[in-house]
């Protein structure tokens, strides 16, 4: 049975890393999460739940506005072509479904078959925010405490520059 929020905060707490969340209606979208904006601080995350055509699974964690090229990402991260993971080899590995994709569910990936990357500039981030395993909550944590959450399941993050820069804005 994949972890719950109440057991991901376990776990932070075992490990000394302070986190607080802010519980909020279910947002699916970076779109919808960026409402949210004024009352949670720090850097919001997009997270890409992607499979090489060798079957390696990655999760790639950016900055909410970054551009990632996918068809040059692979080169990036000497990987094979990405296409997006399903959504049941998701829930199989993350123990999470779409729309709460989230680093946080390397807590459930025992066997860390999941590569982890952060984006290098959402690293040099003081606080970074993601969902806690659903989509209705938001915990925040200092970044260098999710390396260290991700250390701790087994999952030592790649460190990359993997965002071509912001999104451009919309008019």
């Amino acid at each position: 049975m994949p972890a719950t929020p109440d057991d991901l905060f376990a776990f932070l707490d075992k490990h000394g890393i302070a986190h607080q969340t802010a519980t909020h209606p279910p947002l699916f979208t970076v779109e919808q999460s960026r409402e949210l904006r004024g009352t949670i601080p720090g850097a919001h995350t997009k997270n890409l739940f992607l499979k090489d055509k060798r079957d390696s699974v990655f999760l790639v964690v950016a900055p909410e506005d970054a551009a990632i090229d996918l068809k040059t990402l692979h080169h990036k991260l000497g990987a094979g072509r990405f296409s997006f993971g399903s959504s049941g080899l998701m829930q199989e590995l993350l123990g999470i479904l779409p729309g709460a994709v989230t680093p946080f569910g390397a807590i459930n990936d025992t066997a860390c078959r999941v590569h982890v990357v952060l984006d290098a500039g959402l690293m040099r981030e003081t606080i970074v925010n993601a969902h806690p395993l659903v989509n209705t909550m938001t915990t925040s944590l200092a970044s260098r405490d999710l390396v260290k959450f991700l250390e701790a399941t087994g999952h030592p993050p790649r460190i990359e520059a993997v965002a071509d820069g912001p999104l451009p804005a919309e008019n």
